[in-house]
């Protein structure tokens, strides 16, 4: 149990440690007003960039390279550099900012600037790819001029780092993509000239005259058909010469006969050997076949890349020159930072009578707690509580000390 217990018993308690609570409430009062007095205000400011989507929609002006990138994603790369130590030097440098805090060093400046300024983003209520709508860049400086002044600079700041990095991005895809489209003909020509020279070297015939050399063997056959009839017939008739005509007629007809048919010989020779070479060519080994089709599906995969970068490349294109027509994403200003009114911050009246407030607090609360640990019986009533016994007689404390002082000061006097 407390020794405080009633109305008369925190009064008592009052008038015993007056002296230790109105020194506990001077101290602290002062304490406030000299912290009032070093506190300084904060005004805060706002700039709102919209993010507008572009002018023209379709799949040209979404980013070709990387179909998942948002705005909110390149938003955060973007703080990412505008809040890197040499840009907010440079911000602290320009506007002078903490020349009154010269033992600040440079990272605590940076540290302090990081924590006085804030990009946030609005995300679109109906867009579920996490489209921002809107950005908000706050800045909370001592004084109205340098938090417009901040947040209109990191503002600007954002917004020409949007544009390069967009601008940037769309000149580096598109010379992905034209390298991308360049090297794979390269690779094209070269996989045709090592499928050539194979041809050449195993004598394996291109896939369009397959057709002109089984025609040229089918007229071959032909010519050897016809030289065979003709043989048949110079042969009939050196027999029907031979019977029927004089010897001497005959021995003549059958040396015309002769070279007749050694020219046809030639022929029909000349012909087999080209029938031949046609056929060779277009007889072909397992290997020669399995290598010649390995080329082929080669280049059928090679030109479908092709083929794709080529629309790549164009969708990289037409982003670029959105890019650099102003017609693809912005950000645009549509409410500039304005010079604050006020400061956020509580006044230095407030905040010294809350300091004040908390010392009276803590004053009773001292108070209260050198009570309980010295823990007296003042009154019959706290004997009557804590010890269940009614007093009879109650003796008035008498204070001799003030007594003998008055004692002695007659003493001297007389």
């Amino acid at each position: 149990m407390g020794p405080v217990l009633s109305f008369r018993d925190f009064v008592d308690m009052l008038r015993r440690r007056a002296w230790l609570i109105l020194l506990v409430i001077a101290v602290g009062c002062g304490l406030s007003v000299v912290a009032a007095k070093e506190a300084k205000h904060k005004y805060r400011s706002t700039e709102v960039i919209q993010v507008t989507q572009p002018k023209i929609e379709g799949e040209a002006t979404r980013d070709p390279n990387n179909t998942e990138d948002t705005i909110s994603r390149r938003l955060q790369l973007i703080e990412q550099r505008v809040m890197a130590r040499e840009s907010v030097l440079a911000v602290i440098e320009k506007y002078g900012l903490y020349a009154d805090l010269p033992a600040l060093t440079e990272n605590e400046k940076v540290d302090l600037l990081r924590t006085s300024v804030r990009i946030d983003g609005l995300q679109n209520n109906g867009s579920s790819d996490g489209w921002v709508s809107v950005l908000t860049v706050t800045a909370e400086m001592p004084t109205a001029r340098q938090a417009q002044e901040i947040a209109h600079e990191f503002a600007s700041r954002t917004i020409e780092l949007s544009n390069e990095s967009r601008l940037d991005k769309a000149r580096e895809t598109l010379a992905f993509f034209t390298a991308r489209e360049e090297t794979l003909r390269e690779h094209i020509s070269r996989v045709e000239d090592e499928l050539a020279a194979y041809r050449k070297d195993n004598a394996v015939a291109l896939p369009g005259t397959l057709e002109i050399r089984r025609s040229e063997i089918t007229s071959i056959n032909n010519e050897l058909l016809d030289i065979s009839r003709q043989r048949i017939q110079i042969e009939r008739a050196a027999d029907l010469s031979r019977q029927n005509d004089m010897p001497a007629t005959a021995a003549r007809k059958q040396s015309d006969f002769s070279e007749q048919l050694t020219t046809l010989e030639a022929q029909a020779e000349l012909l087999r050997q080209r029938k031949g070479e046609l056929e060779a060519s277009l007889q072909s080994s397992p290997e020669v076949d399995r290598r010649v089709g390995a080329y082929d599906h080669e280049l059928e995969q090679i030109r479908a890349q092709l083929q794709e970068a080529s629309a790549r490349r164009t969708d990289a294109e037409v982003a670029y020159r959105l890019e650099t027509q102003a017609q693809s994403e912005r950000l645009t200003v549509i409410e500039p930072a304005s010079l604050p009114d006020y400061p956020f911050t509580r006044s230095r009246k407030k905040l010294a009578l809350v300091g004040a407030a908390v010392s009276v607090m803590m004053a009773l609360g001292l108070a209260f707690v050198l009570e309980l640990r010295k823990p007296v019986m003042r009154t019959p009533a706290h004997m009557e509580r804590d010890l269940g016994i009614r007093p009879v007689v109650s003796i008035p404390y008498l204070d001799t000390r003030s007594r003998r002082r008055r004692r002695r000061g007659n003493d001297k006097a007389a």
